[in-house]
């Protein structure tokens, strides 16, 4: 069975709902990563972003 990889803005910034659940781990960070810079202003790191707040299930 493939393993979901989620990352839940919420748990980032607050009041932002925005999901980012996908099977291909580099395709999760770059949706959230790219998320994150046009919505919040915010710059992320792969790095940063799998070591804090990524979910693999």
């Amino acid at each position: 069975m493939a393993q979901v990889h989620k990352l839940d803005c919420e748990s980032a910034v607050n009041d932002c709902h925005f999901v980012v659940q996908s099977e291909d781990e580099d395709e999760a960070l770059e949706l959230a990563r790219n998320h994150m810079k046009t919505v919040h202003g915010s710059e992320y790191s792969d790095d940063e972003l799998r070591s804090e707040y990524l979910q693999t299930a």
